[in-house]
Order: structure tokens, then sequence, then C-alpha cells
């Protein structure tokens, strides 16, 4: 149950209550902004190598090297307060030419290009001014081959910085400290010929490279080279990957850029050679809330674009920019809402154990709405408030949110209205397909059912929080795959039939429920929180006996456990399921997979409603008590499994129908 003001708490168990509710739009998707790109500048420049920096004055540095055709020249350029009307055309030549692959980072004042030129020479140039004037290039390296198609730098917060490049198949972090130059050193990581790095510091250097693996498959990583943040200063973390493609198939991932303005940000090229060929950028961002060693990355959404190699990404204040050689982009980073709660004539709000939903109906009668006012649009964001009128004032519980799916504007008899339809995040997953392929498990312990479904919440934009959690969803690491085109509903809902814990979504994040008989209540009806009307039913169990099969490669021979409800049998005789999974090999893991199903079925068999006073806080699979005297029930312990809740001022009502269940 959400918490409650101890006013809020008292005024929804009043005889005489006032309800308020509140409702807004915002530019939010599963409460990340939702960034909208204008293009400011269109150029003739070759697509190429090319990098972005934005200073501590909010210029904007760009550099680019121009095709082995013209020299491989690199070129620089200052935009002192960019802008829809800056001048975007106008490059400096750098008297640098041969360069392989180039890079730009900034703190403060402080700004640095580097690039790896055809004598292997790793360049530095810096400028102490914003970028306004600049030094003489230094030599600060040599990189053992040419083979060179990444290179990303990043500053820290006290003037270190690190560049890391790859080479071949080998990435090198080259450190400076207090102003001196450290020797270079490499991962320790076996892959096969890397394509981009991207290196962004918050605590640690934080990074994302693309490239092959061992095999040959195409990969897309998230890897960390520690600071003593998450990671110890000096190692490197594991590889983890966040996109795939075989080494058969037609698609490869290239040149990667990534900025943190609010979540990680992260830019790539999707390179497809079949039939339609494109060179595609793609995005990601990571889930708001999420550690980058978590890996938890949004699914890659395309943009709008063709080019080989990439979009450079950097932000400073309230926008957000893009650049190639031939084209700038911005985007603002701030968060837009309006209050549209003085104009909701009717609410309508539906929760269930794998759906959710909210209808509101908007007055339109002067046509406030006849287009629809910005931020207000399909995809945004619809945050739900309940509440009460108390001594405090209006008081509202808040956190539920929801995207706007569909609105329909309605006219009659001098009245016009407008209906907003939205659905909460079962709606990102229900609608979320697998791209490519991944398997956990096959060979080793990598990661449980709860990591797995981090992974796949995180895809549909969600976060993965525990209000509790059984031992067997982090202690069991099943041999999972999961293929290109498999449905995200499905996936999760294979994932929880391997263990007792259930997920509700509210606002933009996943909440993990260990169901346990023993759970206590959360909150009382019936006395001081009156009940308007009650239905209680107990019915048989769908199953009461559970019979599952695994194998056991030690022994080489089959593990078969029965589980049952012996009180249920005796009544009904056996209703069995049968469940057959290889990754159960022992005995202990096959009997807590037959009392998870066990245990749905007993929360299933009850069933009923009641009907009550709004109560703010209430959240599915909450475990309450209710004291219905004719019903036979004295403090009566019950589970919630749905919530409906209805706000019709034109008719007096503010109820809720919970949905009831067995605790």
């Amino acid at each position: 149950m959400r918490t409650l003001s101890s006013t809020l708490l008292a005024a929804q168990k009043e005889a005489s209550r006032t309800p308020c509710v509140k409702v807004e739009a915002g530019n939010k998707i599963a409460g990340v902004v939702r960034l909208d790109w204008e293009r400011l500048y269109t150029g003739s420049e070759d697509d190429y190598f090319h990098a972005l920096t934005m200073p501590g004055d909010g210029s904007l540095i760009r550099v680019r090297i121009t095709p082995s055709a013209d020299g491989r020249k690199l070129y620089r350029q200052r935009v002192a307060s960019p802008g829809p009307s800056s001048d975007f055309s106008n490059w400096t030549y750098t008297s640098q030419y041969n360069c392989l692959v180039v890079a730009a980072a900034s703190s403060g004042a402080e700004v640095s290009i580097f690039w790896i030129n055809s004598s292997r020479e790793i360049r530095h140039l810096k400028s102490t001014d914003y970028g306004a004037s600049w030094g003489s290039p230094q030599t600060i390296d040599y990189s053992p081959t040419t083979g060179v198609n990444g290179l990303a730098a990043a500053y820290k917060t006290n003037g270190d910085l690190a560049i890391f490049f790859s080479d071949q198949a080998t990435l090198y972090v080259k450190k400076r400290i207090g102003g001196n130059w450290q020797s270079k050193a490499a991962w320790d990581k076996t892959t096969g010929n890397l394509s981009g790095v991207a290196a962004v510091y918050d605590a640690d250097w934080n990074l994302v490279v693309s490239g092959k693996d061992s095999s040959g498959n195409f990969k897309l990583w998230s890897l960390i080279y520690g600071d003593g943040g998450d990671v110890t200063s000096g190692t490197w973390s594991a590889l983890k990957e966040f996109a795939s493609a075989p080494s058969d198939g037609d698609f490869e991932y290239h040149r990667v850029f990534m900025d943190e303005p609010d979540v990680y940000r992260c830019f790539y090229v999707e390179k497809f050679s079949g039939t339609e060929a494109y060179d595609r950028p793609f995005w990601s961002h990571s889930v708001s809330g999420a550690a980058f060693l978590d890996n938890l990355w949004r699914e890659p959404v395309p943009f709008n674009l063709s080019c080989e190699y990439g979009m450079a990404v950097a932000y400073y204040g309230d926008y957000c920019w893009l650049t190639t050689p031939y084209g700038v982009w911005r985007a603002k980073l701030t968060g837009v809402s309006i209050d549209l709660t003085a104009d909701v004539l009717s609410l309508r709000q539906e929760t269930e154990q794998n759906q959710g939903r909210i209808t509101v109906e908007l007055s339109n009668d002067d046509g406030d709405y006849a287009s629809l006012p910005s931020p207000l649009g399909i995809g945004c964001q619809l945050e739900f408030s309940p509440g009460y009128v108390t001594s405090q004032g209006n008081e509202v519980s808040s956190g539920q949110t929801f995207a706007l799916e569909a609105y329909e504007h309605t006219s009659s008899g001098g009245k016009a209205s407008l209906f907003l339809q939205a659905l909460d995040g079962w709606e990102w997953i229900n609608t979320w397909q697998a791209r490519c392929q991944f398997r956990w498990n096959k060979t080793s312990s990598e990661m449980n059912v709860k990591q797995i479904l981090e992974f796949v919440l995180a895809r549909a934009g969600l976060k993965l929080e525990v209000k509790s959690q059984s031992s067997v969803i982090t202690g069991y690491y099943p041999d999972f795959t999961i293929h290109a085109g498999n449905k995200g509903d499905i996936i999760i809902g294979r994932l929880l039939s391997f263990v007792p814990d259930v997920l509700f979504i509210e606002g933009n994040k996943a909440y993990l429920v260990n169901p346990l008989s023993s759970d206590a209540s959360v909150y009382s009806y019936g006395q001081a929180h009156s009940i308007f009307e009650g239905r209680y039913q107990s019915g048989a169990w769908k199953l009461n006996r559970v019979q599952v099969e695994g194998y056991d490669p030690v022994g080489d021979e089959a593990v078969v456990v029965d589980s049952f409800s012996w009180s249920q049998v005796d009544k009904l005789y056996d209703r069995l399921r049968l469940v057959e999974d290889r990754n159960i090999d022992t005995v202990t893991k096959a009997e807590q997979r037959g009392e998870a199903y066990l245990r749905g079925a007993e929360m299933e068999s009850g069933g009923g409603t009641i009907r009550i006073p709004v109560n703010c806080g209430q959240q599915l699979y909450d475990v309450i008590d209710i004291t219905d005297s004719r019903a036979g029930l004295s403090a009566g312990k019950k589970r919630v499994l749905g919530l409906t809740l209805i706000h019709n001022p034109r008719r007096g009502e503010y109820e809720q129908r919970l949905s009831l269940g067995e605790v």
C-alpha cells in the first residue's frame, strides 16, 4: 500500500468525505523525457568520422575527418551560442591529415581533441578557453597498429581524463592524472575486432563498445573501467551485451556515441547488408533509476536518417544535441506538463493482474481541446492521483502513470467532451517484441530469474523494484532463451512460471511481490473504513496436485516430484497439472516449482468484491482484513487481485471496487 499522510488517511475514513483528484499530462515515456528533435542544419559535408562536445560556456565544438579521397583532413568548428539562427557551416582546417579516428571531450573551460593518424601517433589538441583558441598538437602515445576503429574520451570533474581506443580486437585505456599521461593499458577481454567505443565518466568510466565476439557474432556491450565507484579502480567489469546479431546474418553494429544528460543516452549504427540495405542510427537510453552496471537499456529505436558513421550526442543546459558532419539537431531536455484537473468531468481506472487502464473525460464545452495543447497527445504520460480534501487542503496520493493510447471528441446538445484513453506499463510489455536472440545460463550461472526479468522489463522501459521476493527468484538460473520475435508478455509469463513471485505495474516501475499466506494485513475495512457492498466467495482450487518432471544430468535420470493440497484432493479428488522442465535437476527445485503453482491456485480460489469509499493508497496484491458480521467475517484476511476506481461528480460517485482472492 502506498504511504499516505495521517490527514489523508483520516479523511478517507470519515463519514462525510469531499473527494479530489489530480490529472496531469507530461512529455515523458515510461518516466523519461521524450526528446523531440528539431533539425537546425543540413549541409553537404561528407559522412565520415566525427565528434562533438560542449564545454562549460555552452558552445558547440564539432570535429570531423574528411574521407580518404580528401586526405583524411581534420577540421574543427566552434559555435559560441548555438541555436536555430547559428551558422554551422564554417569549419577550420587544423593542418592535420591522414587521420584515422577522432574524439572530443571537455570539462569547464578545457576542451580536448584526440585523433590517431596513419603513423600510429595518438595526438592531442587542447584549448583552455572553451575552444576559442588552441595550443599546438602533441603526440601522447602510439597505437599498436593502424587497425583502429574507435576512439572516445571523458573527463573527471577534477580535470583528470581518459581516452579509450579499439585497436583490432583490443580496447586500450590511457589516462591523464594530475596533468601527467600514464602508460596505456589493454583490457582483459577476448573478442573479435571492435568497431566503436563511447565513454562517459560518472564515478567510473562507463563505456559502450561495438564489435564482434570471438565467434564472429556482432555485439553491443556495456562495460565499466573502474575508478572506485561501482568497480574497483583500474579494473574492468564484465562485458554485458544489449544487442546481438549472428555472424552468418546481415546485421552489424558500429559507431557508438553516448552521453548522460538525464539518463544514459546511446546512439549507434545498425548496418543491414541484405535486400533494401541500410545504415541507420538507432538510439536507446538506460532505465530511469538504474545504475550503469545493471545494463538495463530500453529497446533501441530507429532514428529517421541514413548514415554510416553515427550521430554524436552532447548536452548543455536545457538542450540535448545531435550532430553528424552534415547535420545538427537539438531537443529540449526539460519535462513539460499541464494540469488537466479543473476540466475533469469523470474518470474510471481499472487495475488487473496483467493490465491497467484509465479513461478520463474532460469538459470541452468552450472548445479548449479542439486542438490538443502540448504536451497532451498520443504517447504522452498521464499522471493520476486520487485524494480527498483534508484539514491541510487538497491532498492526493501520487505515483500512478499511464500512456495516452487514444482520444475521442464528442459533441451533442451544446455539450462537448474529450475522452482520454490510456494504458499502464503492461502495454509496454505486451507490445514489446525481441529484436534479437538472448540466451543465459547455457553452460554457467550467468543471470538468475530476477536478473533476466529485470533485463526484459528494461527493454519495455520499466525498472524492477522489490517489495518482497522469494529465495527461488534469486537462486534459480535456468537455461533460458529469448528468440527474435518473442513477445514481452509471453516471456514475462514464462519467467514468473518458475517462481511463486508476482508482478504489478505502478507508475513507471514493476514491483515484485512474493505473496505468502502469512502476510500481515496492511489495511482494515468494515469498521473505520466503511463498506458499501460486499460479496465473498470461496471456491475449489483449479488444481490441487502438481507433478514436476526434470532431469538430473549427473545421475542421468529423471527427477519426478509430486506436490499436493491434500485437503483439496480429499474433497475433489486430484486435479493434476503436469510440468516438464529440464532445467530442474534436483528434488528441491521440483518441490519449489510445484509449491509455486499450488500457491497461485490457492490465491485464485477465493473471489468476490467489496465496494468502498476510495482508499487512495491501495495497491494490487495488498493483504487486507474485512469485518462484515453478516457474512461471518471478523478481520478476515483477503488479497487484493484487482481494483476499479470510479469518479463521477455529476452522479456523486467516488468509490472503489476491490476484487478479492485468498491470502
